[in-house]
């Protein structure tokens, strides 16, 4: 890394994520790369988290990880019970570290605010919150816990952590404009997840193609969770029709947890469709670019939602062309310009597949346009200057961007 700004007056930052960190998901990308901005400004940070997930080495970071309780050995994504007792470790593990030294400021992601805001007025230091979305909205991604009084409590917690905080981050447009019109007056920072992942995890191993046997086919590449509300069915469904239409087409999937994949194979199985479809898994981000390599078109299923999902910025850099449903969290941030756009039905993608696959031209010109777009707006700096100027706006004496502190760090896993 750079050397940083000799006029940057150093923060300690107490930074909590109520995650598995690292893990290949959209949170915890979220956290690792705000993290990369502060660090890269010759900042401090202490990130008290889950017990589970890779630990990443950058300079200036110290991981601490709250104590794993009994019979819980992984949390799955979205609202659970193993998620409220390991939220309670984590309370535990961040009052012991604001116990043991002084901090600057206390920077909290998603539901650990809603212990952060007292915490960091017992503690008298500002208290910045991460919100990645909004969680009663949330609540709607997974169905039993989308309750009418579980709601509510939901809402009035949201309302005391915005209201009482120094200062809020979101990451959509839909939820900047809940904080603007809100809380009028509010400091706040809509700063997208535009970061470039291979700033900390740089490209490594043979090609996707080489690997799995696909040279010659034309891959349809789908990459993150396995989570209903990302469509996956309508994919599976829609590729059905599109296998019979163009031979050489071929879906490969990756990510999921092993349960969720084995569920997706006997779907796969069942429709005949085995011999046409790769389930990878979940790889190592740095195994990303490989598979971005070797498609010929990506798409993002998601059926429901309103947060734009990370990996559609990585997308629009990649230079290969996107297919995304016709939904509020995609078109956030795409346009019928810079990706092809359908409905979130089996019909849709089906046609957006066939379209995409059979005309060549149409599609290097989306693939074109999206990565212009992407470099005018969406570079890994553009996103370190972001998270610098908010930072400058409540700490105006510690934060001072110099072009040469914005320096990628290798990732170093446990």
């Amino acid at each position: 890394m750079c050397a940083v700004n000799e006029t940057v007056q150093p923060l300690s930052i107490l930074m909590v994520a109520p995650q598995p960190f690292f893990r290949a998901r959209g949170t915890p990308f979220s956290v690792l790369h705000r993290i990369r901005a502060l660090v890269s400004q010759g900042h401090r940070v202490v990130l008290v988290t889950y017990p589970f997930g890779e630990d990443v080495a950058l300079p200036g970071l110290t991981i601490v990880r709250c104590s794993k309780p009994r019979l819980v050995n992984d949390v799955k994504i979205g609202p659970s019970g193993a998620k409220l007792i390991l939220d309670l470790h984590l309370y535990r593990a961040t009052v012991r570290e604001l116990e043991r030294q002084r901090f600057d400021v206390l920077h909290s992601h998603e539901e650990a605010a809603f212990f952060a805001v007292s915490l960091a007025k017992r503690y008298g230091i500002p208290h910045i919150y991460d919100m990645h979305s909004s969680l009663p909205q949330q609540l709607g991604n997974f169905g039993r816990y989308n309750l009418a009084p579980v709601r509510k409590v939901f809402e009035r917690l949201e309302r005391y952590v915005v209201d009482s905080c120094d200062g809020v981050i979101t990451i959509c447009p839909d939820l900047g404009e809940l904080i603007e019109h809100g809380y009028p007056g509010k400091r706040h920072s809509m700063i997208e997840n535009t970061a470039d992942d291979t700033q900390v995890f740089p490209p490594t191993g043979q090609s996707a193609r080489a690997e799995h046997g696909l040279n010659g086919k034309q891959i349809v590449l789908y990459t993150g969770t396995f989570e209903t509300y990302q469509g996956l069915d309508l994919l599976v469904d829609a590729f059905q029709n599109v296998a019979a239409a163009v031979p050489a087409a071929h879906l490969v999937m990756v990510g999921g947890r092993p349960q969720q994949v084995e569920e997706t194979r006997r779907r796969v199985s069942s429709l005949g469709l085995s011999e046409r479809v790769t389930l990878v898994g979940t790889v190592h981000p740095s195994r990303i670019p490989a598979y971005l390599d070797a498609a010929d078109l990506i798409v993002s299923p998601r059926a429901t939602g309103t947060n734009t999902p990370l990996k559609i910025y990585g997308y629009l850099r990649s230079g290969v062309p996107l297919l995304a449903t016709d939904i509020f969290s995609h078109t956030q941030a795409l346009s019928p310009q810079i990706a092809h756009l359908v409905p979130p039905t089996p019909e849709g993608l089906e046609q957006g597949m066939r379209r995409l696959l059979t005309d060549p031209d149409y599609r290097d010109k989306l693939a074109k346009t999206a990565r212009q777009h992407a470099d005018a707006l969406y570079s890994d700096h553009a996103y370190i200057e972001k998270v610098v100027a908010f930072y400058r706006l409540l700490f105006p004496e510690s934060v001072n961007l110099s072009p040469d502190s914005v320096a990628g760090t290798a990732y170093a896993g446990s």
